[in-house]
């Protein structure tokens, strides 16, 4: 990894945990909530750089619902505000006045996936919504990815910009940095939202192998490796970037698909017309996603002591509700709000999620309360 971005070794210790996946489901041979780098470059994976690879379409009733969301971001082709990180410009969106929010998005999107919140939620915070490097309208620095490289970045435009004890809200791996981020900046951050969140529990029963690399593997296998790797990923993302099949993908993870418009496949196309675009993409699937389980969720929320509020889409075909069961029975100051949705909750049904932020901000964090379940 380039200096640039390297951790702080307080946060990478703190976070650091052994190899791991999820437990199998009892009815199904792998855990479908698992991320694995052939399930993001061949199933469907939101990936890097605003762009989605292959998936199936929603049913037509699905597709049929009417759009929902009420005030929007407008769409900024420019963008809206930069700020320089250790060399590199990032992109965020701030509106309105009060408690600080701040938003991030999930693997592949951009500020502009809060579209339906941000002004809504503005009426009564002051809403953050910045861009992970990597994506959206942030620079596509050709540095060695790290989940805590997203980490460092939020934990220090919270200093910076916003300057102030805050919320964290955050989507699939938004979700799982809003979380390292708490434990992180655990003075400045006084609460957490998770939407159908990243990250995986640690396996006791299992643990990494480390196999001796020999000198072919080295200077041969690996190389050619490479080389297939990258004609392979490289194909994928050129036809991964293409509008058609941007919406597709949205699609297949949106039970509503309503809200798949032009608005959004623009926003995720955009960025990949970006020179470096490609070259983020192939780091990402490559390196990045192999080790992502370094990582896991006990690690991060056995040091958490903020409220946690937990907004899951029941449908979504990737992180089910049971994950967030699972996380609700490991964290007990947090409460659970249940969605008939995908994916996206936030811009699949963004009233409902909006209500129960609202909700959660105004009796829990201001006013600590019981946990509790709800459904939508």
């Amino acid at each position: 990894m380039s200096a640039s971005c390297a951790l702080t070794p307080s946060v990478r210790t703190e976070l650091l945990s052994k190899r791991s996946t999820f437990p199998a489901q009892t009815r199904r041979p792998r855990n479908k909530c698992e991320i694995s780098r052939r399930d993001f470059a061949v199933r469907g994976g939101i990936v890097a750089s605003g762009v989605s690879v292959m998936g199936s379409p929603p049913s037509p009733s699905a597709a049929s619902q009417p759009l929902q969301g009420g005030e929007r971001l407008a769409f900024k082709p420019e963008g809206y505000n930069f700020w320089e990180w250790r060399g590199h410009k990032i992109h965020y969106v701030v509106q309105g006045e009060g408690l600080p929010l701040v938003l991030i998005h999930g693997f592949g999107a951009s500020v502009f996936h809060w579209r339906y919140n941000i002004p809504e939620l503005a009426k009564k915070y002051k809403v953050y919504a910045l861009d992970l490097l990597g994506f959206g309208w942030s620079d596509k620095a050709l540095i060695e990815y790290d989940a805590m490289v997203w980490t460092d970045q939020v934990i220090d435009f919270i200093k910076e910009i916003v300057k102030e004890p805050t919320v964290v809200v955050g989507n699939s791996l938004g979700g799982f940095t809003a979380l390292s981020v708490a434990v992180g900046l655990p003075e400045q951050v006084t609460g957490v939202a998770l939407l159908n969140s990243a990250g995986q529990f640690a396996s006791e029963s299992r643990k990494t192998e480390e196999v001796e690399e020999t000198v072919i593997t080295k200077f041969i296998v690996k190389p050619l490796k490479e080389v297939f790797q990258r004609v392979v990923l490289g194909f994928l993302f050129w036809q991964a970037k293409q509008p058609s099949r941007i919406e597709s993908v949205l699609k297949s993870v949106y039970i509503n698909a309503a809200n798949v418009d032009d608005y959004l496949v623009e926003s995720i196309s955009k960025p990949a017309t970006d020179p470096n675009a490609g070259e983020v993409y192939y780091r990402l699937m490559t390196r990045f996603l192999t080790n992502q389980s370094r990582y896991t969720l006990d690690s991060v929320l056995s040091k958490m002591t903020c409220p946690l509020l937990l907004v899951w889409g029941d449908l979504d075909p990737w992180v089910g509700p049971a994950k967030a069961e699972k996380i609700k029975a490991f964290y007990s100051n947090s409460s659970l709000v249940h969605l008939q949705a995908g994916h996206c909750p936030h811009d699949e049904v963004p009233e409902a999620v909006n209500i129960a932020l609202l909700d959660w901000l105004s009796n829990v964090v201001s006013k600590p309360s019981s946990p509790e379940v709800s459904e939508v």
